[in-house]
């Protein structure tokens, strides 16, 4: 009987940690865009941006479980996957903010921010372009022999691009290492997704023959655990794999939309799917100090944000470089 207390003890500690690890991502990807809104509204920030707060447990659980040899293409609401795959929070906001220091110089902005040393393919703006590019990296995952998968993360708003229905079939064919990952957040840009796809995720799955499971995508842990079972499957050549997401979009469709489209009581009530309150609850009943993390994580971005705007502008004739590739001809002269 002490034996079995001492492993629930052991097993609660480990899940704890994890889900603490977990928690630090989803609260830094919260303080990071909550810190873009008030950039945005100040004209700080070029450009459109769209935020992900409330869809966090997606970006963090399926991060969470992706080894070094992995990569991952985005979307235009992918701040949370790059951060949690482990991108520079300086370099980010940088990136976002228009600097010459950001990732891409400042060029690439929130809707391409890119760190090939990571892994991350680039965010995108046209809806459903990241799921062929990361199929091609699957491709490239396999020919090579890397052991890694790639990881294709889209909104519901993609479901009815052909780019899907043709990747789906290519990567069944082939059983290419692609994990196509949903977030279902139940809008297309201002649409309801019924409105906008006939069939359902799983539906198109089956057609090609192609595994699927549906999460509780504001459930850090249980989408981790898919996500783990999903790279498992992947990494031992069982082919391609669908995880949707079941989350809930907070803001609008991009910063500054005003949402007058949605009812009235759905927007009342979608912070009580928060997903870090669920974890904040479950790891505090476990005596881990949440309030320490969330305040180290807000002076990191604090400090983020300042090294930004002390960085310098991008000067406007270096623009064209790195876009066309040099000539011989231009060598020589």
């Amino acid at each position: 009987m002490e034996r079995n207390s001492v492993k629930s003890r052991k097993r609660n500690t480990v899940q704890a940690e994890g889900l603490a690890a977990l928690y630090r991502t989803m609260s830094l990807i919260r303080h990071v865009e909550t810190a873009l809104t008030r950039l945005f509204a100040n004209g700080e920030v070029p450009g459109f941006i769209h935020l992900s707060i409330g869809q966090e447990a997606v970006a963090a659980g399926v991060a969470g479980v992706l080894l070094p040899q992995d990569s991952l293409a985005t979307t235009h609401r992918g701040h949370g996957h790059v951060l949690a795959r482990g991108m520079d929070v300086a370099g980010f906001m940088k990136e976002i903010m228009g600097r010459e220091g950001g990732l891409c110089k400042g060029r690439g902005g929130s809707m391409h921010v890119a760190d090939l040393s990571l892994g991350i393919l680039g965010a995108n703006g046209i809806v459903g372009a990241g799921i062929p590019i990361a199929l091609g990296s699957a491709m490239a995952h396999q020919a090579r022999k890397t052991g890694g998968v790639a990881v294709a993360f889209f909104g519901d708003g993609a479901m009815a691009e052909g780019v899907l229905h043709e990747t789906l079939n290519m990567a069944a064919l082939w059983k290419c290492p692609l994990l196509l990952v949903c977030e279902n957040n139940g809008w297309s840009e201002f649409s309801p997704t019924s409105r906008q796809f006939a069939a359902r995720l799983e539906q198109l799955a089956a057609a090609f023959g192609v595994g699927y499971a549906k999460v509780d995508g504001n459930d850090v842990l249980a989408v981790a655990g898919a996500a783990g079972q999903a790279a498992a499957r992947l990494r031992a050549g069982d082919g391609p794999f669908v995880l949707e997401c079941m989350t809930t979009r907070v803001r609008g469709h991009f910063e500054g939309d005003a949402q007058k489209y949605r009812d009235a009581g759905e927007l009342e009530s979608v912070h009580a799917h928060d997903p870090l309150v669920a974890a904040r609850a479950q790891l505090q009943a476990e005596g881990v100090d949440t309030a320490a993390i969330d305040q180290a994580i807000a002076a990191e971005v604090e400090a983020a944000v300042e090294a930004a705007r002390a960085d310098a502008l991008p000067a406007l004739e270096r623009a064209i470089q790195d876009v066309y590739t040099q000539t011989v001809q231009e060598a020589r002269a």
